[in-house]
């Protein structure tokens, strides 16, 4: 991705609007998780209840810990052990996450990517992103950018780059049992 396409993309966020980004695995639909009509678009666009709950992804844990509530060390040696990359866990939620992230859940989903990508727009716009596989509920997930394209997903950019097509959405564990979610 060039400087002035993070750039804009980074704006894009900013100002409230949804992006499609490659992640790892799949492209993803993304806002600022602080913007509620951009979430309340990206889950329209999803055809998904907020009572699900999103994943958040950040460039560096950072961007995350305003979502999560204080865990033990322990804990956070386990999640940074797998971070950078394809792994989300499942944090107890800072009590002042909005509801529209955590959906029915006393937790939040939440990433650390280690795709250049994501990396740079999470530095550049200096925020997490809400990241949600970038499809309608029920169908495959966009792989490409021209994939999004032919979705006809209603975002307001689209970011291109590659996705590991090898790869498979990031398994999710929950932090403090350590039961796995998604495998």
């Amino acid at each position: 991705m060039t400087p002035f396409a993070c750039r804009n993309a980074a704006r894009y966020v900013q100002q409230g609007k949804v992006i499609a980004y490659p992640t790892e695995a799949v492209f993803g639909l993304g806002c600022h998780p602080l913007d509620a009509q951009a979430v309340k678009q990206i889950l329209k666009i999803k055809q998904r209840p907020v009572s699900k709950g999103l994943i958040l992804i950040a460039s560096d844990f950072s961007q995350l810990r305003p979502y999560v509530a204080d865990v033990a060390d322990e804990f956070l040696e386990q999640a940074f052990k797998t971070w950078p990359g394809p792994n989300t866990w499942l944090f107890p939620k800072n009590p002042a996450t909005p509801y529209w992230l955590t959906g029915d859940f006393e937790t939040i989903a939440v990433r650390v990517s280690a795709h250049p990508v994501v990396q740079d727009l999470c530095n550049t716009a200096g925020t997490a992103l809400v990241s949600t596989s970038a499809n309608r509920s029920q169908q495959e997930p966009a792989r490409s950018a021209l994939q999004c394209r032919f979705k006809q997903l209603s975002v307001d950019m689209i970011v291109n780059g590659q996705v590991d097509l090898s790869a498979r959405p990031s398994v999710i564990t929950d932090l403090l049992s350590g039961k796995l979610i998604r495998t």
